[in-house]
């Protein structure tokens, strides 16, 4: 049986040393379809017995593959397809012929303190017009850039607003589950976002355009339909593949799924991505982005982790703060904010990383305390992909700098910017950790290092 290409993807998601979690989806229709894969180690001749998941009809005709008892450090070759065999027939006993097409990725390495290497980026608009692409390979092209700059990745990690399923609210408003799913197919279709995704482990965490612009600020009473859509289409495309689904007995993803936040780890790097949309509570009586249960698991995290580098994704900005935020990101909620700064320096946590998005610009900075010397955590914001004529690029001038971040009790906390300025323009970062520092580089869809920035380590 000839295997069918797949429509999105496949997406490599989360990678550990001896596990991987394939998606793809195929065409979409009424009978649940297959997916087949088939691996081997880089170089060698003999191909693993195929895998399989189902792509049910009413899940768009997406499902996850994973894959065990795999070895560490160790570069894998695999072919990916789907299918809709005979109702009677055994996947096991068909013949399968693959795709030509052929996809690498590397396990985790056993070694704790080597070189490792991130790309970040959010904000990545795609306008459809009459439900078709309107020039998309210029929100494509950067995904390009990312692979031809070929140097090992471990990772893609996208901070929020894959999609805009709100681009067109004042007219044509995204409502119905075939909207967002739509737009899922159409942005992650496009040759060079395929491309990296299916070579690289890639984790995604949403923000409000992947529902609706400042979500749940403007929400309206009738919208409990937009969000229940909203979030079915982004569990499909963009959290199956990842850690916040376990995985079952049988190695299957256990689709019972208890949150959108968690945590991934490669060596002596340790990521906690949260959700800082889904869980708002905008009461003025317990302002908050995360719930209790996410505040804790976060700060337990940071307590016991042993990493040297902890990264914190948050997809609205921790800091520096917009002098206009629109009540949007951590500015708007300063008493947790305030909470988790003092748990960080009351327990003397050491190269912590905030990673964000969300601003169309992109910056590094420095915070640090005026009482407490040893204090100190970094930002790191990439943003965006690829912005759309409709919204401006953030500058420098837009953010409060000129003075404390924050005061509690007789202590401040202060920031500086340690970039030059904002960067203004379509972007995304590579970050690098090796030895005792962090190097980061802004890339525009040229390719040119519009900023490089090191991040000294303690």
């Amino acid at each position: 049986m000839k295997l069918n290409t797949p429509i999105v993807g496949p997406i490599l998601g989360h990678t550990t040393h001896n596990e991987a979690r394939i998606m793809l989806a195929g065409a979409t229709g009424n009978t649940t379809a297959l997916a087949v894969i088939r691996y081997r180690q880089t170089g060698e001749l003999k191909w693993s017995t195929p895998h399989f998941s189902d792509l049910p009809a009413n899940d768009n005709t997406t499902g996850v593959v994973v894959l065990t008892n795999l070895q560490p450090s160790m570069k894998y070759t695999y072919q990916a397809g789907w299918c809709i065999p005979a109702s009677s027939t055994r996947p096991q006993d068909i013949a399968f012929a693959w795709p030509e097409q052929e996809h690498t990725f590397w396990t985790v390495s056993a070694e704790s303190d080597i070189k490792r290497s991130y790309i970040i980026g959010s904000c990545r608009y795609l306008n459809l017009t009459a439900n078709e692409p309107v020039d998309p390979q210029r929100g494509d092209r950067i995904f390009k850039v990312m692979a031809d700059q070929n140097l090992r990745t471990d990772g893609l990690v996208m901070v929020g607003d894959q999609i805009y399923a709100d681009d067109l609210n004042f007219a044509f408003p995204d409502r119905n589950l075939s909207d967002f799913l739509r737009k899922y197919r159409a942005a992650f279709s496009q040759p060079h976002i395929k491309n990296i995704m299916s070579n690289t482990p890639t984790y995604m965490i949403l923000d409000d355009h992947e529902i609706e612009d400042n979500w749940p600020a403007k929400r309206a009473p009738n919208d409990d339909e937009l969000y229940n859509n909203a979030m079915k289409a982004y569990q499909l495309y963009q959290c199956s593949h990842s850690p916040a689904y376990t995985l079952a007995p049988d190695n299957t993803i256990n689709r019972k799924l208890e949150h959108y936040w968690y945590q991934f780890t490669n060596g002596n790097l340790e990521w906690f991505v949260t959700d800082t949309r889904t869980q708002r509570n905008l009461s003025p009586n317990d302002r908050r982005l995360m719930d209790h249960t996410q505040e804790k698991a976060l700060t337990d995290w940071l307590l016991t982790s042993n990493a040297k580098v902890k990264f914190i994704v948050t997809s609205v900005m921790f800091y520096p703060d917009l002098k206009n935020d629109g009540g949007d990101a951590w500015k708007s909620f300063p008493e947790q904010r305030n909470r988790l700064l003092e748990f960080i320096r009351m327990n003397k946590i050491k190269n912590v990383v905030f990673v964000s998005g969300d601003v169309h610009g992109s910056m590094t900075s420095r915070l640090t305390h005026s009482e407490d010397k040893d204090f100190i955590v970094h930002t790191i914001v990439s943003s965006p992909l690829c912005n759309t004529t409709l919204l401006p690029y953030a500058k420098t001038a837009d953010f409060i700098l000129d003075r404390p971040l924050t005061t509690i009790g007789t202590g401040s906390y202060s920031l500086a910017l340690t970039s030059n300025k904002v960067i203004g323009t379509d972007n995304f970062a590579r970050i690098t950790v090796e030895g005792n520092r962090i190097t980061v580089g802004f890339f525009d869809n040229t390719g040119q290092n519009l900023q490089p920035v090191t991040i000294p380590l303690v």
